[in-house]
């Protein structure tokens, strides 16, 4: 298919800000120009983290009409794509490094109403996720090993991205990076191809996320 590139925009984990003051971050990115919001979803199993679940995601939605897409970093994913969709989730993006029936994950995200997106590690071959790539909405290319926000980019993955925008003009996913974009990265990223690039600490880290956002968002237009 033809897919026309859109102009790449950065968007702010919320792993990265104050959650005593969660809706107050949100209300200030959305002044900022933030578009979506990207929820980091770790179980202490799948990745060596705890973050957040469906009861944080529900209270998010009711504070926010911006996009939501959800990384799910847990094992048996499969079992609560209902719960993260019914929350208010509007893409979860599961990884392919899960070893589960994708096919029928992927599937059964969308007739869940939810757009349906994988993710693959820095260190998985980018050949895994071929066989799904006409199936999703969205691939996120980790640039950082998953579990920790903070962490410093994995330069070498951008080709990944690279390699995805091959895919990409066939059936229009969006592609996005995740992991170490700041403000000495971002254009790093944004020239490898991707259209979405996921800033915590870079955002929030700063003392000034709305400022953050809007300086990270002007290097790349």
């Amino acid at each position: 298919m033809n897919h026309k590139k859109p102009i790449p925009q950065v968007v702010p984990s919320l792993l990265s800000a104050d959650f005593t003051r969660l809706k107050d971050c949100i209300r200030i990115v959305e002044k900022a120009g933030a578009q979506r919001l990207h929820l980091d979803v770790m179980d202490g199993h799948f990745v060596p983290n705890i973050t957040i679940g469906p009861f944080i995601i529900e209270a998010i939605r009711r504070t926010t009409t911006l996009h939501l897409e959800t990384h799910l970093m847990i094992t048996n994913a499969d079992r609560f794509l209902k719960q993260f969709v019914d929350a208010g989730s509007d893409t979860v993006i599961i990884h392919v490094e899960s070893d589960r029936a994708l096919h029928t994950d992927l599937r059964a995200i969308k007739e869940l109403g939810a757009k349906a997106g994988l993710v693959l590690n820095p260190q998985t071959e980018f050949e895994k996720v071929e066989p799904y790539l006409d199936e999703i909405d969205h691939l996120l290319v980790m640039t950082v090993n998953p579990g920790f926000g903070g962490q410093q980019m994995i330069v070498g993955a951008l080709e990944k991205v690279r390699r995805a925008q091959v895919w990409q003009e066939r059936y229009g996913f969006l592609i996005e990076v995740d992991g170490g974009v700041n403000q000495e990265t971002i254009a790093l990223a944004a020239s490898a191809g991707a259209d979405l690039l996921v800033a915590g600490y870079a955002v929030f880290g700063t003392g000034r996320p709305g400022h953050a956002l809007r300086s990270l968002n002007w290097q790349i237009k």
